[in-house]
C-alpha cells in the first residue's frame, strides 16, 4: 500500500459505500413502507483509531450519510485517554456492540483509502 495505490483505494471506497447508502436506504425504505416498527433504536460509545480531526469529521459525516445512523457527537480526549471518540445513534442493530461493529467497519474501510501511507499502528 502506498501514495501510488491512493487513489484506486480511494475509488474502491466511494463504490464500497455508495452500495452501503443503497443497501441501507433499502432497509429504511421497507421499514417505513411496509406495517410495523423493525427498528431498534440505540446509541454506541465507538472509539476510534481516527488520529486528526479531519479523520474524526469524515468518519462522522460518513455515519451520518448512511441512512439509520447519526453522529450525535464526540469525547473529548485527555493526556490519559488520547482516543478519539464518536457516539453514534443507529436504527436497525440489536445492541450497542452491532452498532459500533459497523462503525469499525466504514472506518476500517475509510482510513484504509483516507492514509496515503500504510497504518503501522
Amino acid at each position: 500500500m502506498s501514495w501510488i495505490s491512493w487513489p484506486l483505494r480511494m475509488v474502491a471506497f466511494l463504490a464500497w459505500f455508495a452500495w452501503q447508502v443503497v443497501v441501507s436506504n433499502v432497509a429504511v425504505l421497507r421499514d417505513n413502507l411496509t406495517p410495523g416498527q423493525a427498528s431498534t433504536p440505540g446509541v454506541a460509545r465507538v472509539v476510534t483509531r481516527c488520529r486528526t480531526d479531519a479523520e474524526l469529521t469524515g468518519l462522522a459525516g460518513l455515519v451520518t450519510l448512511t441512512p439509520g445512523t447519526l453522529t450525535l457527537g464526540t469525547g473529548p480526549s485527555t493526556a490519559e485517554h488520547p482516543e478519539r471518540v464518536l457516539y453514534v445513534h443507529g436504527m436497525y442493530h440489536p445492541d450497542a456492540a452491532s452498532l459500533a461493529h459497523e462503525v469499525a467497519t466504514i472506518e476500517a474501510r475509510f482510513l484504509r483509502a483516507w492514509r496515503r501511507e500504510e497504518d503501522r499502528a
